[in-house]
């Protein structure tokens, strides 16, 4: 078992063993554990949560977007994929590059700077063939989240604003990062519940027993802190 180095052990004794802590002591424990531990860069402070549903049936897999309400403090280079009209209703919404089988052809060719990608569905005739390409990276455009649209303008400012995807893997679990941990408490907090709120809305009506089973904060490099999930379990 790989051995954690001094900060890391230093952050564990700041986490009472067997608690569940409030959202609001959690993300309190989180700020004073990253003053502990006194990383170079900004953490991104991370929300976790196991739920209750099998993924492997289609009517369990827990998937959607949120706006936070503070975004998630980095800035989101926004690619469209489009033709025509859309093209400027892109760029005037805030897209950092837009595109039609140009564009398609660029990321064939190993071409991925970029953080999301938008696409009206007339180009996903075209877009289709990026699946293995974007499909692995979480970029591939769905019309679930919102990225496969006429309204690209919508889309574009939703995304620039701090639109995030949430979706429950193999294990049924969800990880989402809801900000940096130089954010102000208040920020924290409205970004995790805004997150908390849309999770526990989107429970599958099939999924049986309890929903909310474990929900961890923790920031890029520190332990996990446990919250109480019976807040949420509804």
């Amino acid at each position: 078992m790989a051995k954690h180095g001094k900060k890391y052990r230093a952050a564990l004794e700041k986490i009472e063993e067997g608690r569940k802590y409030s959202l609001d002591e959690g993300l309190e424990k989180v700020r004073e554990i990253s003053a502990v531990t006194a990383r170079k860069f900004d953490e991104t402070v991370e929300l976790t949560m196991w739920l209750g549903v099998d993924p492997r049936k289609a009517d369990q897999l827990v998937r959607g977007t949120v706006v936070l309400p503070h975004g998630v403090g980095k800035t989101v280079r926004v690619l469209v994929i489009a033709q025509g009209e859309k093209i400027k209703e892109a760029e005037e919404a805030g897209a950092d590059m837009t595109g039609g089988e140009d564009v398609v052809t660029r990321i064939k060719g190993g071409w991925l700077d970029f953080d999301a990608v938008i696409a009206t569905p007339d180009m996903m005739r075209l877009v289709g063939q990026l699946g293995k390409v974007l499909g692995p990276r979480g970029l591939m455009p769905n019309p679930k989240t919102g990225t496969v649209t006429f309204d690209v303008a919508t889309a574009v400012r939703e995304t620039k604003a701090g639109k995030v995807e949430y979706r429950v893997d193999k294990t049924g679990v969800i990880h989402v990062g809801i900000g940096k941990v130089s954010f102000e408490p208040d920020r924290l907090r409205e970004n995790a519940q805004t997150l908390l709120d849309a999770v526990v809305k989107a429970k599958p009506s099939t999924a049986k027993g309890k929903y909310v089973k474990k929900v961890n904060l923790a920031s890029t490099m520190s332990p996990g802190v446990l919250l109480d999930e019976t807040v949420y379990a509804r």
